[in-house]
């Protein structure tokens, strides 16, 4: 997505995010720097069919045709669901002979906690051990061969998963990280023996030690790249259809690290999109936050499924390489998000010994909540709200009416089970939502050591805003921002990001014996990959940016500091900067540093770079303060507080409230795509750029 387009190429950019409910997009005109914002219902069956209908929506609101989409970003959560779903079946697994175990063993962890039982089961191994097959070779951890490869077994193995039919494997042999010859020749006889089969190799997706996780990391890959493949081939051939006579029209898929890359080349890298959505929303947001002022944020994305959260410093959210999906490790760069099972879709039940329960189960897109009125039975935490009047009775501005006789008896039929009233039935979901949600923040802030009440808080997604003043009080929290159109900051998103590649290589040293020429000599090998797959992204030279990186630990430690890399050539200078970097690193995440201590050396144990191809990124209009004091487009009764019952509350149209204006609650703020409840005792003044400024009612916040 290089920033300047070919004259004819189109002006109009389009960010798409299909969520558990709604599908939203985002266009920008590149030659006016507007922007417009719909959603359109998802399509669980098919996300394709949502996602073709979101351009057609949007074009249809510009006027235009598809010969004006100059690109198309997409933020899917494919490979997330089937993860999560557990839907992995005949997979292999191809390891080094005598390690075909190696998944059996795993690691000696557990759950924090074992819930209702005493007893807590490892879950099912990704590839069953009778799929598992070893080939004899084997490299040392300098990439030395003790062990020459078995070239015959390896045909033997091939022609047994071609038998057996199984066409989608996995390859992890040990050290390939340092020497990836016998993986390679390993390929080569697959290709040979077992055309038709799908294969991810290590020393492609993860050239990083401890085993485990490199092969969890490429069996993940695997798994997941027959299935976003199809999905991905499938949109871009009907992509073509908005496009006559035009070929080749750019479409890039969200990357879990915060960027993007082409269709094309992201189906060979399927495990960089396994939290492709979350993090378009929390680069969005934070975008978002920077221009109103703030770095430190913590970003709380709720749809219709989950909520999803992430901490954002100086402007940038965090990024790890500790994440999973599901029951499953996936050791890449992504960006740093907690997700909990709270959406607007979120089921509220009876559990056995007689408490009320909510979540994770969701009514999902369809048959969606009781009020959609297609056929959803059980309440939900919309229901709640629409029973409580804080949301109004339809959705999308009035193109979907919700059934608010269906959500009342949803609640009152669970309230009877309950032995409560209806009343305190739906505020009761709703707290143990608003609980859930706050547990969530805890675990990106205070399990990190990190002061919730440091942060400002930025809330969107279709149900990511109606809660926040609950919020604000169990956490502390001073201020809530909520940009303008909610629901579509992670399709916004989409339009901020660069195409972004990063590539890691083991290099385990002692710093004070680090080898500078051939760490060196490592980064410019990184740099060089960088450089290739940004010329294939269609990025001039000149474009191109780089950054570096290095984790690094105390000699004995099992956990990586990551620290980074200056630019120009890697030298003994750089390489001590970059050790004192990690001492004050240390520090500040763990209370302490062992420098100066000749009995703690420091051990660098990855090389890291990332390229990236800048893009164009939309300008959030600002404008004047105009605005004062708001006058309601009509009022509606709302449950705020169950002790004070129901209150007669001004309802404002988003658009109506120019910037500069001030008010109080009790309040909702409807738009097209959300709801903003304000909760009695809070305030709200919107800024130059329209988002929602809340604090509490007299706070210099």
């Amino acid at each position: 997505m290089p920033e300047a387009s070919a004259p004819g190429d189109g002006h109009i950019r389009i960010g798409i995010d299909t969520g558990g409910t709604f599908t939203d997009v985002v266009a920008f005109d590149q030659a006016t720097g507007k922007t417009v914002t719909t959603k359109t219902p998802s399509t669980p069956s098919n996300p394709a069919d949502g996602f073709l209908a979101g351009i057609s929506k949007v074009l249809g609101i510009l006027e235009l045709d598809g010969d004006a989409i100059a690109a198309v970003s997409h933020g899917t959560t494919v490979a997330t669901n089937q993860l999560l779903e557990g839907k992995v079946e005949n997979l292999g697994f191809i390891t080094n002979a005598g390690y075909e175990s190696l998944l059996e063993i795993a690691r000696q962890s557990v759950p924090d906690g074992y819930g209702n039982s005493y007893f807590w089961v490892k879950p099912e191994r990704i590839v069953p051990r009778h799929l598992v097959r070893g080939v004899r070779g084997r490299m040392n951890v300098k990439g030395e061969e003790v062990e020459p490869f078995d070239e015959d077994g390896a045909r033997e193995v091939a022609r047994w998963f071609k038998k057996h039919g199984i066409a989608t494997l996995g390859v992890s042999l040990l050290h390939s990280y340092a020497n990836s010859a016998h993986e390679e020749r390993l390929r080569e006889i697959l290709a040979e023996e077992h055309p038709e089969a799908v294969i991810s190799v290590s020393s492609e997706v993860l050239r990083e030690y401890r085993e485990y996780e490199r092969s969890m990391t490429t069996l993940v890959d695997a798994a997941v790249k027959p299935k976003l493949s199809r999905y991905i081939h499938s949109i871009k051939d009907r992509l073509d259809d908005f496009t006559e006579g035009r070929e080749g029209l750019p479409f890039y898929v969200m990357k879990s690290n915060g960027g993007v890359l082409s269709a094309d080349e992201v189906v060979h890298q399927p495990i960089t999109t396994v939290l492709s959505g979350p993090a378009a929303g929390a680069l969005g947001a934070a975008l978002i936050s920077r221009v109103a002022g703030f770095d430190r944020v913590l970003t709380l994305d709720g749809g219709g499924t989950s909520t999803d959260v992430s901490v954002v410093i100086d402007g940038d959210p965090t990024l790890t390489t500790e994440g999973s999906v599901g029951a499953f490790p996936a050791k890449i760069p992504m960006i740093d998000v907690v997700t909990v099972g709270a959406g607007g879709g979120s089921i509220a039940w009876l559990s056995p010994d007689g408490t009320l329960k909510v979540g994770p189960q969701s009514a999902g897109a369809d048959p969606g909540p009781v009020c959609y009125g297609n056929g959803g039975i059980e309440p939900t935490i919309t229901d709640a709200h629409v029973f409580l009047g804080r949301i109004p009775p339809h959705l999308l501005g009035g193109e979907i009416p919700l059934e608010t006789d269906g959500a009342r008896q949803a609640i009152e039929d669970l309230a009877k089970r309950l032995d409560l009233t209806p009343e305190k039935c739906a505020t009761g979901i709703l707290e143990i939502s608003a609980w859930h949600q706050a547990n969530a923040l805890r675990q990106i802030t205070v399990k990190r050591g990190l002061d919730v009440r440091d942060f400002a808080m930025t809330t969107f997604g279709g149900s990511g805003s109606l809660l926040l003043c609950r919020l604000m009080d169990i956490l502390g929290i001073a201020t809530v921002v909520v940009p303008l159109n909610p629901g579509n900051v992670s399709a916004f998103g989409l339009l901020t990001v660069d195409v972004r590649n990063d590539y890691v290589q083991t290099q385990i040293q002692l710093h004070e014996a680090l080898d500078v020429p051939t760490v060196a000599a490592a980064y410019d090998e990184l740099t060089r990959r960088a450089t290739d797959a940004l010329i294939a992204e269609g990025f001039d030279p000149a474009q191109h940016q780089f950054a570096r990186s290095a984790d690094l630990r105390y000699f004995g430690q099992a956990f990586e500091v990551r620290v980074p890399v200056s630019d120009g050539p890697f030298t003994a200078e750089v390489a001590e900067q970059v050790a004192e970097v990690f001492h004050a690193e240390h520090r500040a995440l763990y209370g302490y540093d062992f420098k100066g201590d000749p009995d703690q050396q420091v051990e660098w144990v990855n090389l890291r770079a990332t390229g990236i191809g800048p893009i164009k990124r939309p300008e959030l209009p600002r404008e004047p303060l105009t605005g004062s004091t708001p006058t309601p487009k009509s009022t509606r009764s709302v449950l705020f507080d169950d002790a004070q019952g129901r209150v007669e509350t001004p309802v404002y149209w988003r658009l109506d409230l120019a910037p500069g204006t001030t008010f109080t609650g009790p309040a909702i703020v409807e738009e097209f795509g959300s709801t903003v409840p304000i909760h009695p005792g809070f305030a709200v003044r919107v800024d130059e750029y329209r988002n929602l400024i809340v604090t509490r009612e007299g706070s210099d916040a």
